[in-house]
């Protein structure tokens, strides 16, 4: 792989991860058509994400800081009710235990966690059957097309009322599976889940929050090692740079009802790809 191609690359993951045109389908495709060999597999698409996933942290610094903050109060507490149930049974005595959800960042905790089960159970399910759609312009063409189905039906989906307080952990799971789904090349995690929100009734600024945030759990630190270590790197930081500036554009784009002209491309690009699958035999 060469530095073009890692630089190249990192700008596709930067833009792609974050507006809602799949991350996944287009380096999929970039590396079909161009024949990139990253030599490590899915290891330089993992680098990647960890750029996109410091810009995430940038843009919501303060929500994520909270997020910690409140996952170890929660965490403190299981455990302190935990001593509590054991001196209780062994004591027979009755003390109160301590109530676990008490504030709105310990609930979007709770949320990020059910969100991210069913997104993690599909994922190791489909590893294998999504490794091999990555390998073919079929699979990421129709995911395209179907992206773009769900770009359209978002733009007529009103703004709703529900932020953390109203959403239900049921709502959480539908997120996971439709965010477990969206692994599939072509499928666009945040178009995928940003769709989900808006049909759940969600805020539209809470559903773009929402979104970025529950990407966090599913990206997993790799070890790396080789001779084009430093093209990794620079591929991560390009895309860490223009994915932040793509989470502020998207921001405005939910906002404006604008996802058209998203879905537009996505069917544009879907379907070349497919003629192309089917040309190439």
């Amino acid at each position: 792989m060469s530095l073009l191609q890692s630089i190249l690359m990192g700008i596709i993951q930067g833009a792609t991860e974050f507006l809602p045109v799949s991350s996944s389908g287009h380096l999929a495709l970039f590396k079909i058509i161009f024949n990139v060999n990253t030599e490590t597999g899915l290891l330089f698409d993992t680098m990647l994400h960890l750029g996109t996933l410091v810009a995430v942290c940038i843009v919501y610094w303060k929500d994520v800081c909270n997020l910690i903050v409140a996952a170890f109060q929660l965490l403190f507490d299981i455990i302190a009710n935990f001593k509590t149930w054991i001196s209780n049974k062994k004591n027979g005595e009755y003390t109160a235990y301590r109530r676990l959800i008490n504030s709105a960042y310990k609930k979007f905790v709770v949320l990020i966690l059910i969100t991210t089960i069913p997104t993690g159970i599909m994922g190791v399910a489909f590893s294998s059957l999504i490794e091999r759609a990555s390998q073919t312009l079929l699979v990421p063409g129709i995911c395209l097309v179907i992206t773009a189905i769900l770009l359209l039906i978002s733009d007529t989906r009103p703004s709703g009322h529900k932020k953390v307080k109203k959403t239900t952990y049921a709502n959480a799971a539908v997120i996971g599976v439709a965010q477990g789904f969206a692994t599939f090349p072509g499928l666009s995690r945040s178009g995928t889940t940003i769709t989900a929100c808006l049909m759940l009734g969600f805020d539209r600024a809470y559903a773009v929050k929402y979104s970025f945030l529950i990407s966090l759990p599913a990206i997993d630190a790799a070890a790396v090692a080789g001779g084009s270590i430093a093209y990794y790197f620079i591929g991560m930081i390009v895309a860490g740079v223009v994915g932040y500036i793509c989470i502020k554009l998207m921001i405005y784009i939910v906002r404006s009802n604008k996802f058209q002209y998203f879905a537009y491309y996505c069917a544009v690009v879907g379907i070349i790809a497919i003629i192309a699958y089917f040309v190439k035999g």
